[in-house]
């Protein structure tokens, strides 16, 4: 066995559990959306038609969101087990909300009805998105995610 896979560096530790942290908001934000609806929505202080737009996402972004969601969560626990793996399932989560945030703003008025805090919530999670990626390729590289 090589050093880098008998101890993982400081900083592996802190990214992971950051990603899953941030990563859980997400995972609990779509459970509690799609099992309390517009009274979980409202509750964050959405306005009703702001919660209507969630609401009524058509069939296939009730496929894409789930997926970015929870493949990121999953990317984030294989950071912290070491697991290369990590780094295609970021990917696949990063086309997953790329996708989300294409409906939002070009195939809907999502973005008009969502407002500007909701595009601030989009850059931040594409830049940490970006992030995981590029840390678990340099992780990855390095021998430290195997």
């Amino acid at each position: 066995m090589n050093d880098a896979k008998l101890k993982a560096p400081w900083h592996l530790w802190v990214v992971g559990i950051i990603a899953v942290l941030f990563n859980s908001i997400g995972a609990f934000d779509y459970v509690m959306t799609m099992t309390q609806g517009a009274s979980y929505l409202t509750s964050m202080d959405m306005t009703p038609e702001q919660a209507a737009h969630t609401l009524s996402l058509p069939m296939w972004m009730k496929v894409v969101w789930p997926t970015g969601v929870w493949t990121a969560e999953a990317a984030s626990v294989l950071i912290l087990l070491r697991r290369s793996l990590a780094l295609p399932i970021f990917v696949v989560s990063l086309a997953a909300f790329l996708i989300s945030v294409l409906h939002t703003y070009v195939l809907s008025d999502g973005g008009t009805i969502m407002g500007p805090s909701m595009a601030i919530t989009n850059a931040v999670i594409t830049a940490l998105l970006l992030f995981f990626i590029w840390y678990t390729r340099a992780m990855t590289r390095r021998g430290v995610l195997t």
